[in-house]
């Protein structure tokens, strides 16, 4: 039966598979559903969820602002400045009825609205006793220093340097929380009077309630908590006391939450999952935590996955189903196809496993895999021709140099013969053989740097022997870089051209060359300096164009040799970043910089 099937036609499919394939659609859709739903709801819930947070987190900042901005106020009062400075003379503080006291405490009391702020203290000892009360005999802003001292929020500032505290109710005593507040921002502050330096608290109390509020407000869905916790692990604020008590984070692990993400992260708390989210609360070291449980997510993603089933079986119906889940059986194959055609964009084309079905799908699967093969064997013959093509410019290039050099050479040892040197002549016969059995290296196109530098001098030496020492040679290259490989007969004809056209150019006829060379990150850079006339610019921008000098250029002559070097270097390494550089004054002399890939010699028959 499935061969029989295979060898159907594409209409005969159609027909075959319809009754096959009727419930197919249903379980695909519902797999597929089930999990992109439950994303999108979580997500779109976690982003509003997160949205809110920030709203909260803004709304707390607001309110805790509000409160250090009454206690700056407070403490940019000048009667206050005056106090903790010791400006404020005795006879001032010892009167009740001075209208500097008076109108500081009017100031202070008109910030006690008792709906955020619900009272202001400062814990000092002064030395007047009627500033304890006010003009009415009511307790006044200043309290004894004694009645802080029991508090635990004291023997933190105790215990360290820090000048304010933010203080859950946790720090505050019971009689504290009962006259002044359950929240407070406390400042210490250095007291100066007469000319006694002592410690001076102020305190201001503010409503927890209005905190707890904007936390419960906070909240867009069922279960979810949102709770305010200090540097100590003490709860200062939560939208549901009872529940934070269960699912309560220590400091340490929401700190470690703002700062793996700006986003919710997933936590398991008594191995149930919540989506986490922490924030920072300004001025103090209060993190807000809002944690979202992920039980209550994933029914409402199945709920609204039933629903999507439920809207898709009324409305689409069965033939709907049959005719998109028939034409997307015939449609894959032919979708494999062209995805493996389209990978000629990229690259070569590559076949596909040969189609086990005779229907029109595999007769074109056939048909695609004998062009791939053809195409694949066309690149090749094709990039052999290049490669080829590559090898016999460069042997050309090179056959080129070869006898340029052997033309002055030959020159020279001719015009040691005629003036009877005979000894020269043998040392300079000697000479060319080394060097040719360098350069011929058994039909190899590169050879090792150290004996391209061996080359190079044994022209020096040949030269120096015709020109009786003109030339002072200095070759400076590291060590390290002779293992290296280089193109041969590259430094070669940079000297010549050196000697020819700058040396002996000047007057004396006499000069020097120096070759320095560096590592230079994936590169090898040699520098080839003489100090003969230069180069004009009319001459040194045709260098490596590949055109003749102008004839009224005179001695500098011909530049193929040089150019004929530049190109063998592009060619040998197929980049245009590798080459010669020429940099020249005239009368300064001239500077030659080649740049070649580092790439280790390998002697031919060790690779």
């Amino acid at each position: 039966m499935r061969k029989f099937y295979s060898n159907l036609r594409l209409s005969a499919k159609l027909l075959t598979t319809h009754l096959l394939l009727v419930i197919l659609p249903i379980i695909v859709l519902t797999h597929f559903l089930s999990g992109q739903l439950h994303d999108i709801t979580v997500s779109y819930t976690i982003q509003q969820e997160q949205n809110m947070s920030q709203q909260t987190r803004n709304s707390v900042n607001t309110l805790i602002e509000q409160v250090v901005n009454i206690s700056d106020s407070v403490q940019k009062n000048d009667f206050f400045q005056n106090l903790v400075s010791g400006s404020t003379s005795e006879n001032i503080l010892a009167s009740a009825a001075n209208d500097q006291i008076s109108a500081f405490f009017y100031t202070v009391n008109s910030l006690i609205d008792q709906s955020l702020i619900t009272d202001i203290c400062i814990y000092a000892d002064l030395p007047a006793e009627n500033l304890y009360k006010d003009q009415n005999g009511n307790a006044s802003v200043f309290l004894p220093y004694a009645e802080c001292k029991g508090s635990h929020w004291h023997g933190i500032f105790d215990s360290s340097s820090i000048s304010s505290l933010f203080c859950p109710s946790f720090y505050l005593g019971p009689n504290e929380i009962a006259d002044h507040g359950s929240l407070a921002y406390i400042k210490k502050i250095p007291l100066n009077i007469n000319g006694t330096t002592s410690t001076l608290y102020l305190a201001v109390y503010f409503s927890q309630e209005r905190l707890d509020t904007i936390l419960e407000q906070s909240i867009s869905k069922n279960n979810t908590i949102t709770y305010i916790i200090s540097e100590r692990d003490n709860v200062v604020s939560s939208s549901d006391f009872m529940t934070t008590g269960v699912y309560l984070i220590d400091y340490a692990s929401a700190r470690s939450v703002y700062s793996s993400s700006e986003n919710f992260v997933t936590k398991t708390i008594l191995d149930e999952v919540f989506y986490t989210g922490a924030f920072t609360i300004s001025n103090t070291n209060w993190m807000m935590v809002t944690m979202l449980p992920a039980k209550p997510l994933q029914s409402e993603g199945n709920y609204i996955i039933f629903n999507f089933l439920a809207f898709y079986l009324l409305f689409l119906g069965i033939a709907f189903l049959l005719a998109t889940t028939l034409s997307r059986s015939i449609t894959n194959r032919i979708s494999a196809v062209i995805t493996q055609m389209k990978s000629v964009h990229s690259g070569r084309p590559v076949p596909m496993p040969p189609s086990t079905m005779n229907d029109e799908v595999g007769d074109l699967i056939s048909t695609y895999n004998y062009m791939s093969d053809e195409m694949n064997r066309l690149m090749d013959e094709q990039a052999k021709a290049a490669e080829e093509l590559r090898i016999a410019e460069f042997k050309a290039l090179q056959a080129q140099i070869n006898p340029h050099f052997l033309y002055n050479t030959l020159d020279m040892i001719n015009w040691l013969a005629k003036t009877n040197q005979e000894d020269k002549v043998t040392e300079a016969v000697q000479a060319l053989s080394k060097f040719y059995k360098l350069t011929l290296n058994k039909g190899n196109t590169a050879i090792s740097i150290k004996d391209e530098l061996t080359q190079v001098s044994l022209y020096v030496q040949l030269q120096n022997m015709r020109y009786q020492d003109k030339i002072h040679f200095l070759v400076d290259v590291p060590d390290e870089l002779l293992d290296y490989e280089i193109p041969k007969l590259v430094l070669q004809p940079i000297v010549e051209n050196a000697i020819t056209h700058g040396i002996f150019g000047k007057e004396e006829k006499e000069g020097n060359i120096v070759i320095t060379g560096w590592h230079e990150e994936e590169s090898l850079v040699f520098l080839v300096s003489d100090d003969g006339v230069g180069i004009p610019k009319e001459t040194l921008d045709l260098l490596l164009t590949g055109a003749k000098a102008e004839e009224d250029t005179g001695k500098f002559g011909s530049n193929i040799a040089i150019y004929n070097t530049h190109m063998r270097l592009q060619l040998f390494y197929g980049k245009k970043d590798f080459g010669l550089t020429y940099r020249s004054e005239p009368g300064m002399g001239t500077e030659v910089e080649i740049r070649i890939p580092a790439k280790r010699y390998v002697k031919p028959g060790q690779g």
